[in-house]
């Protein structure tokens, strides 16, 4: 038997077909690094329109997560797609460096007694450390940015640049010192931001407690009685016994009606719609005498329980009717809405009684409880007010309670002196930050576009924002404060200036160090040096100022917005929110024009990642076992507006579909063996039509890519490649050319039509996944014919696919057709090989009968209809002449019938042909391969 082989044109490649990506991944970075491609690419984006992905700096503390792993994939996926779209797309990474838990974990390493500048230098030694080894994680999971160079909030100049955003603020006047209950943390022992604020249950004390009546004759009067028979009381419901002792006024709400019950012994006021269920609750029968509106009891007084002192009766449109008894005691240094209602009757900062000390211990003068922490208090309260005969009811009560993010402990609301930007100050513009953040939130584009309302009603019912610290770690506020009238410095403004241009040069350390008669001079003595430290959230907040036009100017042309800010859905509290107010505070505008968010990471049960469930997905153990392309796969392929799901099972199905990609490629590169586009590209004009349906349908596709990547829709580049090279490549058209590519002469025009095809193909298609699978499009680039540079990334879109022309007589439609009945025709020729009527579908010879304009269509084909069909035969009939025993298909107007051939196969090409043997010289083989061998080759006009 003669050996053919040889003669055909089999496919080569040394791509190979194991990715082997832990192994490969770390040798792509290393040349990546060798060859300076971020450098690289900045110097090829010289002149390119500018686009800014800002990034926001994750804290420097602890090995990165997934939820890390998808940020920083996203951004990649981003900058890297902006780059091939034209755009010079820098990345600058940073690091969020100052705040408490550095300094927490310094404090437990070498205990919390250190001197406070020995603290510092171990919190920027901890926070350098830790940037080293999470730069190292994100380094390999392909991000591509400028590592060598990253932004630090902890940098010299960045401190400085803090002060100085500071100081644009006081100058616009949003800045104040005030006395405001702030979130407090007791293990922190400072006031905490929104955004470090989280919500577990917790058990508590719930009491209701009655407050005798002074103003007796007052009370009758409000609800028209002449006078009051009995001792009358007011009753409040509240679950902080630890706040009584700081009670000063009882608020009620205007509009509900309030009752007077009679109980026997006594006369209680409750809100009429609650009378029944607190009764009930206190297992008292009682009748109501009287009611009134709530206005009617303002200023009425009331006796402390224990006390010798009144709460009056304040006004309030908070109070709800959903629990308690429709009355609410108000301790105005330990709530907002107490704090607000009691400040609003003229209660001034002085008169407020705020007992509860920064480590959550009363002051020793308080009666009764004084030296008591306040947690351990409450029962001795609760018992306290039963022995005065004040309690009507005691039970504990399980409810959703604010603990801090950190220490995951209780938190309170306490008043303290604490410096504040103001919200609804209304500066010399006339304008105030609410006003200008919520027209700032109007104004920037969100994806999704639910983060635009989430944002705006943060934005529009936050408090004022507490920027100041009571900690060693963090960018100082350098205020000096007048001793006797606790006013700032006249030349505030000016002075932080000259502490920032000393930060500038000796990092925060030159404003503790610093005699406050270096700056002030004689009027040292006059003035208190503050040693308050700025809210962490204000130094990420600010990096518009002191990275995007201080350390690391970008350039752009619309100043220090940035195109887009990308972070977890967390971030709308967060650094979203905190950037969009110092921006509206500065600059009078959000310092981005776009905000991307995504959601969390969760296990494929919905389940919140934790080691305690083991479920866990650490990003260096997949970085290990399958590689980082697989987990920026996944990354890709999911929708991030959502919580993203993973685990082994889903990053498996990842690694599957990569599978499909890379062998997709394979096969491309394969057969382009041979090939030199310098000598054998064919112009579009003399491919044969199948090839440039192809090319055509590339292009299509491709303005799809490049829209989904304008979009950030990365799932639908995912699916719509992944798609396209299982379907139109896979199944259909790298099918059918196998026969043409393998069978015909070397150099042929149907064999360079259809590596033409493959060439334009692999080019658009390494450029749509180089922004997913960043390591596997560089190793691709690394086997593609022709000349071209040292990464895929020095490119942008490829612009060699060409469009079928108008009134092409095998235009898309018709190829829709060929391919509706190609699957049809496979469908059946499954069912014969599942019951063993035939083998290989080039056993089968089939006919197809069809309707007319069907059949006109396939019968442009000619002969060469067998090879779309990858059949041996392929005979065209009418409808009506379809025997009984003929298949009706899913195909509109088809009906078909396959026999097994009865020639004789080719031993080369193997087909099933009557004229194999014919050429006594090839016995073997069919006169078709007789003439690719030794003639002039076979003609192929289109498939």
């Amino acid at each position: 038997m003669t050996d053919y082989k040889a003669t055909l044109n089999l496919p080569d490649t040394q791509f190979p077909m194991k990715a082997g990506l832990p192994q490969r991944e770390p040798q792509t970075l290393q040349r990546w690094n060798d060859i300076g491609l971020y450098q690289k690419l900045r110097q090829i984006g010289e002149g390119r329109p500018k686009f800014v992905l800002h990034d926001g700096p994750p804290y420097a503390n602890g090995s990165i997560h997934i939820g890390h792993a998808v940020n920083k994939i996203l951004k990649d996926i981003i900058t890297r797609s902006k780059t091939l779209a034209g755009y010079d797309a820098p990345y600058v990474p940073g690091w969020d460096c100052h705040g408490l838990p550095i300094e927490h974990k310094v404090e437990t390493t070498f205990g919390k007694n250190q001197p406070a500048d020995l603290t510092r230098e171990r919190c920027r030694a901890y926070a350098g450390e830790q940037i080293e080894g999470q730069k190292a994680d994100f380094i390999r999971l392909g991000v591509l940015g400028d590592w060598a160079n990253p932004y630090k909030t902890m940098d010299f100049a960045n401190e400085a640049g803090e002060i100085r955003a500071l100081a644009e603020m006081v100058k616009q006047g949003f800045v104040f010192k005030g006395l405001k209950p702030v979130n407090w943390c007791f293990d922190c022992a400072s006031a905490l931001a929104e955004a470090e604020v989280e919500y577990q249950d917790k058990t508590s004390d719930a009491i209701d407690v009655a407050f005798a009546c002074e103003d007796t004759d007052k009370l009758g009067t409000a609800f028209g009685l002449a006078s009051l028979a009995k001792p009358a009381s007011v009753v409040i419901w509240t679950t902080t016994p630890w706040t009584i002792p700081a009670n000063q006024a009882l608020n009620v709400h205007p509009e509900f009606d309030y009752a007077l019950v009679d109980c026997g012994d006594r006369l209680l006021l409750l809100a009429e719609e609650l009378v029944a269920s607190c009764l009930q609750r206190y297992g008292l029968q009682g009748e109501v005498i009287a009611t009134a509106k709530g206005q009617a009891l303002e200023l009425i007084r009331f006796r402390h329980p224990f006390y010798e002192r009144f709460a009056p009766i304040y006004l309030a449109d908070y109070v709800a009717l959903d629990a308690g008894t429709g009355i609410v005691h108000s301790a105005p240094a330990y709530g907002e809405d107490d704090f607000r209602s009691c400040t609003g009757y003229g209660m001034s900062n002085d008169e407020i009684l705020s007992p509860v000390q920064s480590n959550g211990v009363y002051v020793e003068s308080l009666p009764f409880f004084g030296g008591q922490y306040i947690w351990k208090a409450n029962p001795n309260i609760v018992a306290k007010l039963a022995e005065v005969g004040s309690l009507l009811k005691h039970e504990p009560i399980r409810h959703s309670y604010m603990h801090c993010w950190r220490h995951k402990t209780p938190l309170i609301y306490r008043a303290t002196a604490q410096w504040f930007v103001g919200m609804d100050k209304v500066i010399n513009d006339g304008s105030s930050l609410r006003r200008r953040a919520l027209d700032a939130v109007e104004q920037t584009k969100f994806v999704p576009a639910w983060g635009q309302a989430r944002l705006h009603g943060m934005i529009a019912g936050r408090p004022d924002w507490c920027i100041s610290r009571q900690r060693n770690w963090g960018v100082p506020i350098p205020f000096f404060l007048h001793k006797e009238s606790g006013d700032l410095h006249p030349r505030t403004v000016e002075l932080m200036e000259a502490v920032a241009e000393r930060v500038e040069q000796q990092g925060i350390e030159a404003w503790f160090k610093l005699d406050a008669a270096e700056l002030l001079g004689d009027e040292a003595a006059q003035y208190d040096k503050i040693s308050d430290t700025l809210d962490v959230w204000f130094d990420s907040g600010t990096t518009h100022w002191h990275v995007l036009r201080g350390s690391h100017p970008l350039g752009h042309t619309s100043g220090p917005r940035a195109d887009l800010y990308l972070e977890g859905s967390d971030q709308h509290r967060g650094w979203f929110h905190s950037s969009l107010l110092t921006g509206s505070a500065i600059d009078g505008h959000a310092p981005y024009k776009e905000l991307l968010t995504h959601g969390f990471v969760v296990d494929e049960n919905g389940r919140k990642m934790s080691k305690s469930l083991g479920n866990v997905v650490a990003p260096q153990e997949v970085n290990d076992s399958l590689g980082a392309d697989i987990l920026r796969l996944w990354v890709s392929s999911t929708d991030y507006s959502g919580e993203m799901a993973v685990s082994k099972v889903i990053l498996q199905r990842s690694a599957d579909s990569y599978r499909r990609i890379r062998n997709t490629v394979r096969f491309l590169l394969s057969n382009l063996s041979g090939f030199d586009p310098a000598q054998h590209l064919l112009p579009a004009a003399d491919m044969l039509a199948l090839d440039r349906w192809a090319v055509d349908r590339a292009l299509l596709l491709q303005r799809e890519v490049e829209e989904a990547y304008g979009e950030y829709r990365f799932w639908n580049v995912y699916q719509k490649v992944h798609n396209f090279c299982v379907q139109e490549l896979g199944g259909f058209y790298l099918d059918i050319i196998k026969d043409r590519q393998y069978t015909t002469a070397a150099d042929s025009v149907a064999r360079r039509s259809c590596q033409t095809a493959l060439f334009h193909i692999a080019e658009a298609l390494v450029r749509w996944i180089a922004p997913i699978l960043a390591f596997t499009a560089d190793e691709i680039w690394q086997y593609m014919p022709g000349e071209r540079g040292e990464s895929v990334m020095l490119t942008t879109w490829y612009q060699g696919l060409s469009e079928l022309p108008q009134g092409f007589e095998m235009d898309r439609a018709f190829w829709d057709r060929v391919m509706a009945v190609k699957a049809a025709v496979n469908k059946e020729l499954e069912n014969l090989r599942a019951a063993k009527a035939i083998g290989g579908s080039l056993q089968a010879e089939v006919t197809l009968y069809g309707e007319a304009s069907l059949l006109a269509d396939l019968a442009k084909l000619g002969d060469e209809l067998r090879f779309a069909l990858i059949t041996s035969t392929a005979v065209l009939a009418p409808l009506d002449s379809a025997p009984a025993d003929a298949v009706t298909t899913e195909a509109a107007g088809l009906k078909l019938k396959i026999v097994k051939s009865a020639h004789a196969k080719c031993g080369r090409c193997w087909h099933h042909r009557e004229d194999v043997g014919v050429n006594p010289a090839h016995p073997e083989i069919c006169g078709r391969c007789v003439e690719n061998i030794e003639g002039a080759g076979e003609v192929r006009h289109h498939a």
